[in-house]
């Protein structure tokens, strides 16, 4: 009974709606410095930070539909600009190389990175998988 009782208890922790509204001044320097240097001339629509189980992260959306999304330590992991570029700078060498190579033409408009691969959807709705060694490991094509 007590281990259901936690297992109870642990489900509801888990599953609990934990967003909150932030200010973007309330979110770690690191994020934004990004914010300002990449996106500074649109306009927030809100910013929130979510907490999971283990760690917390935030998100901005602007008013334009771009949206970020940034670790605990304020380190982008997703930048979703819609139907807009990614900044160039954002993205790695070796996968601008390998885009170029295959899809002469295209521009990033979403790239997300974890600790094992990058992500990146390209304006030809292809989406493309790097690993850590910029290896390219999948191509799915919408």
């Amino acid at each position: 009974m007590f281990l259901m009782g936690l297992f109870f208890i642990g489900s509801s922790v888990v599953s609990a709606d934990n967003d909150k509204a932030v200010r973007v001044e309330d979110m770690p320097q690191k994020a934004q410095v990004f914010i300002s240097r990449y996106f500074g001339n649109l306009k927030v629509a809100y910013a929130k930070s979510e907490y999971d189980l283990f760690e917390k992260s935030y998100a901005v959306v602007f008013t334009t539909g771009q949206k970020l999304e940034f670790n605990g330590r304020g380190e982008w992991t997703d930048v979703d600009c819609r139907y807009d570029a990614v900044p160039v700078e954002l993205v790695p060498q070796p996968i601008i190389d390998k885009i170029n190579s295959l899809y002469s033409g295209a521009y990033i408009i979403s790239i997300g990175r974890d600790r094992k691969r990058y992500e990146v959807k390209l304006s030809n709705r292809a989406e493309l998988k790097f690993d850590r060694n910029w290896n390219l490991v999948d191509i799915d094509m919408d």
